[in-house]
C-alpha cells in the first residue's frame, strides 16, 4: 500500500517524491505520462522509457498498478507504430531511402517482422512504424512481434522491480531496480553495436 510505504524513513524515495507531486490519486496520470512518453519515444525522438517506467512504479510497487504501465507502454508502442506507418504510406518516400532500407534489413540478422522482437533487446532499427512501412513488411505481423518483445522486456523489468520491493527496503529496491535498467540499456545498447560491427553496418566502404 502507498500509505504503508510513506511511512518509512528512507533517505531517498523516488516513490514519496511522486506521490507528493500527484497526490493520492496521481496513479491514473502517471499511467498517462507513461502512455506519452512511450508515444514520443516511438513516432518522434528516443526518450529513454524505461527510466520513466521504472520511475512510475515507484509511485506504487504493487503488481496491479506496475500491470496498468506495462499496457500504457504496450498501447503507446503499438499505437506509434501504426501512426507513422500510415504516415509514411500517405507520403512519397524517395527511391534513395526505399534502396537504403532494404539494404541494411540484408545485412541484418533476421530480415522480417521478427526483427521487431529482436529489437527490443538490441535496438537496430529506428522509428519502427515507418521502417515496416519501407520494408513491405506485414503490419499485422509487425504488431503482434511488437506487442510480444514489450511484454518480454518491460513485463521482465516488471516482475523484477517487484521482487526487489518485496524483498528490501523502498530505498534500497529503488536503488537496485535503477541499476537493472541502467545495465539493461547498456547491454542492449553493446549488443546493437558489436551486431551492426557483424554485419559490417555504418562502417565504410
Amino acid at each position: 500500500m502507498v500509505t504503508a510505504r510513506l511511512q518509512r524513513n528512507d533517505m531517498i524515495n523516488i516513490g514519496e517524491w511522486l506521490y507528493g507531486l500527484f497526490g493520492s490519486d496521481g496513479g491514473p496520470a502517471l499511467v498517462l505520462c507513461i502512455f506519452l512518453i512511450f508515444l514520443v519515444d516511438a513516432v518522434f525522438f528516443p526518450t529513454l522509457p524505461e527510466f520513466f517506467y521504472v520511475t512510475a512504479f515507484f509511485y506504487d510497487p504493487s503488481l496491479p498498478f506496475g500491470l496498468c504501465l506495462l499496457g500504457a507502454a504496450i498501447t503507446a508502442e503499438t499505437l506509434g507504430l501504426i501512426i507513422l506507418y500510415i504516415i509514411v504510406g500517405k507520403v512519397k518516400v524517395p527511391k534513395r531511402i526505399n534502396t537504403v532500407v532494404n539494404k541494411y534489413v540484408g545485412f541484418l540478422v533476421l530480415g522480417d517482422e521478427r526483427l521487431l522482437l529482436l529489437n527490443r533487446i538490441a535496438p537496430m532499427i529506428p522509428f519502427s512504424g515507418a521502417f515496416v512501412r519501407i520494408a513491405g513488411w506485414d503490419i499485422r505481423k509487425s504488431v503482434f512481434y511488437l506487442i510480444v518483445g514489450c511484454v518480454l522486456k518491460y513485463g521482465a523489468v516488471l516482475l523484477m522491480s517487484n521482487f526487489f520491493h518485496s524483498y528490501y527496503s523502498s530505498g534500497d529496491a529503488q536503488t537496485l531496480t535503477l541499476i537493472f535498467i541502467i545495465a539493461v540499456i547498456a547491454i542492449s545498447f553493446v549488443t546493437s553495436i558489436i551486431m551492426k560491427k557483424k554485419k559490417g553496418i555504418g562502417q565504410k566502404a
